[in-house]
């Protein structure tokens, strides 16, 4: 192989109806959890051959047009505001920027292991806090500079541990800006829009994107993310909460697991 292209090509081709399935399943968990569904493209694209960072740059390229999907499907009936998504996105694009920055330079034992605990408080909160489908984010300029903050933070972390913006923000409009569950989720994937469009241009020119993947698991996810959103809507705040509970405590114990083989190897 040539070592220019070493990581610019899976290792084999991923079959047509193994890439529709994992972007049927990533896009209907978009859609249902406003995440960018990351968490199912990279791991089953691993077992498919494809390289680590082609498989990430993939991801990315993959969900975005899901996410598009997804919000256009929130703001039907509403559940997206424009303005925090704005601000947020502000936030996201260039905390990636410092989280990749850092990602050399700061030492991950402890950051990991915090961001796992933040998790589990996620978790735990979700069964405790249960926000009324008609609550709305109050924007003034104390809270744009939050949310701002917000979308730093989320980024950071993003570019640090690879994972995708709406795990985190979307319990954080919950718990901390009064979003109603269906608000948080549009407005988080509203999002990943600007924040998809720079990271994967940024792997494009580094080779980190397998196209024909991308494309197939793209369009896949696209079909499955208004169902997504209509389940969403079909859920009481509780059983949403719940569902997102057991989501994200499945994204923490894959983070674990490859943290551990890392550690390992």
């Amino acid at each position: 192989m040539n070592p220019r292209n070493a990581h610019s090509s899976p290792t084999i081709r991923p079959p047509l109806l193994a890439l529709i399935g994992i972007g049927l399943a990533a896009g209907y968990l978009s859609g249902l959890f406003g995440v960018g569904g990351g968490t199912v493209v990279v791991p089953l694209l691993l077992l498919l051959g494809v390289d680590q960072r082609v498989a990430a740059g993939t991801s990315v390229a993959a969900i975005l047009p899901s996410a598009v999907v997804g919000a256009i499907g929130y703001s039907l009936t509403g559940d997206v505001d424009w303005v925090a998504g704005l601000l947020l996105a502000i936030g996201v694009v260039g905390g990636a920027q410092i989280g990749t920055w850092l990602l050399a330079r700061l030492p991950r034992e402890p950051l990991f292991w915090s961001f796992v605990a933040f998790l589990g408080v996620v978790v735990v909160s979700l069964w405790i806090v249960v926000p009324q489908r008609d609550d709305a984010i109050a924007l003034d300029v104390l809270t744009g500079a939050l949310l701002i903050v917000t979308g730093v933070v989320t980024g950071i972390l993003s570019g640090l541990f690879g994972v995708g913006g709406g795990i985190i923000t979307t319990p954080v409009l919950m718990f901390f800006f009064g979003a109603s569950d269906v608000v948080a989720k549009g407005t988080s994937l509203l999002m990943m829009v600007p924040g998809s469009i720079s990271a994967t241009i940024g792997n494009t020119r580094r080779r980190n994107v397998d196209l024909r993947v991308a494309v197939i698991v793209g369009l896949s996810a696209c079909a499955a993310s208004p169902l997504g959103v209509l389940t969403s809507h079909a859920l009481t705040p509780f059983w949403s909460n719940a569902a997102f509970s057991v989501f994200l405590t499945a994204v923490a114990v894959q983070l674990v697991v490859k943290h551990v083989r890392s550690r390992r190897g």
